[in-house]
């Protein structure tokens, strides 16, 4: 099952550049999370924070109470075995079939005979629908394919949460829609605590339990959907609404004179209905 992740009052900087500061949020154990926001708001940063692959300048990041960014040595390596990361192009070696890319982190990190690894790999290549594509290369598949091959590897040490970086980047909207149901499925079938960083509004707004939203160095809202979707907040309602009015520039934030020529025009439009959010598929449910 998933474990609560609390982040309190993160600050992280690059040089003279704070890409963020003062963040603080709860993950829910066992639900879907989205984080949002323009591009170069530093969500891949945020969740390279939370497994502490970058350390923040200030605040705590609790793992089922623990402070992750505090730990070193073999207590961060213990702490870290209880994430899984789907990066954005699946991050599979090349010259491995997808077999042993899924079978890599069982040798790597386990003392399971290879029987014990096999079933393990056959198991979670059945939960993402790659059955039969075992000996194939991550050349020989398609992007798709390649986003579930780098999930089922996610999956192999059973973690408590799973990072999803973009991981409908590149995707056709047929192939997003299948990769955001297997999402939710397995949401259902691991109870494992899920954040997806995304760009698309409609996963956005179909998928999780809950929705942030990054802008201009500063969390502007996180809470539960169906909250996040009824927002009266300028920056929240163009994102998601993908409206050219509204704070939110080509390169970042519009000047005044742009915005008082906007507020004389109009204000944001509302967002629309709030749709149904995703269910797991009949089998599963």
């Amino acid at each position: 099952m998933g474990v609560e992740i609390r982040a309190e009052g993160l600050t992280r900087s690059f040089g003279t550049h704070t890409v963020w500061s003062d963040v603080t949020l709860t993950l829910p154990a066992g639900e879907i999370s989205a984080l949002l926001g323009p591009s170069g708001t530093g969500k891949s940063v945020f969740l390279k924070t939370l497994i502490a692959l970058l350390r923040p300048d200030r605040g705590r990041v609790l793992v089922d109470g623990v402070d992750l960014p505090s730990l070193r040595g073999r207590r961060l390596y213990e702490m870290r075995r209880r994430f899984g990361v789907l990066f954005q192009d699946g991050a599979l070696f090349g010259s491995m079939d997808i077999y042993d890319n899924v079978a890599f982190p069982l040798r790597e990190h386990t003392r399971l005979s290879e029987r014990a690894i096999r079933a393990v790999v056959q198991e979670k290549l059945k939960m993402v629908g790659l059955t039969g594509a075992e000996r194939r290369l991550p050349g020989e598949i398609s992007g798709g394919m390649r986003k579930r091959a780098g999930l089922a590897r996610a999956l192999v040490l059973n973690p408590e949460i799973i990072l999803f970086d973009e991981p409908d980047s590149g995707l056709d909207p047929v192939r997003t829609a299948y990769l955001n149901q297997l999402i939710v499925d397995l949401n259902q079938q691991t109870g494992a605590t899920f954040l997806i960083v995304t760009h698309d509004i409609n996963t956005a707004r179909t998928v999780p339990d809950n929705i942030g939203l990054l802008y201009r160095g500063r969390l502007v809202t996180f809470g539960p959907r169906r909250y996040v979707l009824s927002s009266d907040e300028p920056v929240v309602r163009q994102f998601l609404g993908a409206h050219l009015i509204g704070p939110i520039g080509m390169a970042e934030e519009k000047d005044a004179e742009q915005l008082a020529a906007e507020a004389a025009a109009g204000e944001v439009p509302p967002l629309p209905p709030v749709p149904p959010k995703l269910r797991p598929t009949a089998l599963l449910a």
